[in-house]
Parts: structure tokens; sequence; C-alpha cells
């Protein structure tokens, strides 16, 4: 990835920069400690964030997908984790191409993910490998596409829901 900035105020992300180096990169955010991460080393950083003794980001506080269309990379998903012991917050956010919108799964570090994850397949289309039950959440099975994709035909026909009866 690009250089980052120097003069930085967090420790937890001079400690991140540290360990992973060239695979994180620290972006301009009003919020507070925002990182880009590698795609590949994503689920590494984010358990080691959990792990690590005296950061304890143990709380996934959020997880969700982003449409950048017509960006490149495309797609991001941005994990908020949490650290209760120390009230700190970090966002990372991992960019994903069009053509293979793929990461890897984080349910085994926190269970909260699998419903995240879900939702961010269900709605942008991007796949968590290594997910347990990677389905729809919010649209029905036979519904076609990811509705929160920004080039989703807004006016597009869908087949009909079956009665919820079929479900139960």
């Amino acid at each position: 990835m690009s250089e980052t900035k120097k003069n930085n105020p967090s420790p937890v992300l001079d400690q991140l920069i540290a360990r992973f180096g060239e695979a994180v990169q620290i972006a301009d955010a009003p919020h507070g400690d925002t990182v880009i991460v590698e795609p590949t080393k994503a689920a590494e950083i984010i358990g080691w964030l959990k792990n690590e003794p005296g950061l304890d980001f143990n709380m996934l506080m959020d997880l969700h997908g982003v449409d950048y269309l017509p960006r490149d990379p495309r797609f991001e998903v941005v994990y908020q984790l949490y650290s209760l012991k120390h009230n700190r917050r970090i966002w990372l956010r991992v960019q994903l191409g069009e053509l293979n919108p793929e990461i890897e799964s984080v349910v085994s570090l926190y269970l909260g993910a699998n419903w995240l994850e879900r939702e961010a397949w269900d709605m942008f289309g991007i796949v968590f490998s290594g997910h347990p039950d990677l389905r729809r959440i919010l649209m029905y099975e036979e519904f076609e596409g990811h509705p929160l994709r920004r080039d989703y035909p807004f006016n597009k026909r869908q087949p009909i829901c079956p009665p919820l009866t079929k479900h139960l």
C-alpha cells in the first residue's frame, strides 16, 4: 500500500504499522483511528487487534459494505472494532475490486459477524470465504441481484416473493 502519515498520535496505529507494515495505510478520517488494510491480511490483522495484549478490541461493533462505483477498487468492507477495556475504537477499511469482491470471513473471531457478513453479501454481493452459512438474510431467496449496488436498476422486476408459509 502507499506511504503512511508521519507523526501519528495514536499508539494503536503505531503498533499496527510496526507489526504489519505496508499492509496498513493510515486514512484521513474525522472520526478517529482509521486504516486501509490489504484484503489478504484483513482477517489476520483483525485477529491480532482482538487478541493482542494491551489492545483487546473484543467487540465488533459493525461491519458493512460500501459501493463506490465508478471508483476502482469499487467496494469496501468497513469493520468498526471497539475495546471495552480501553474505551477505544478503530475502523478498518478493506478495498475490493469489482470482478471478485471476496474477503475472508471473521465469524471465527466474532460470532456477531455472521449476520453482518450475510447482510453485506445480500446487499452488495461481497463474498466472505469460509463463512459457515452465506445466504440471503434480508431479501428472499428468489431475489435476483444485490439491491444496494449503485448500478442496480431501481425499476428491475423481481420474481414474486413466495408465500411466508413456504418458509415456516
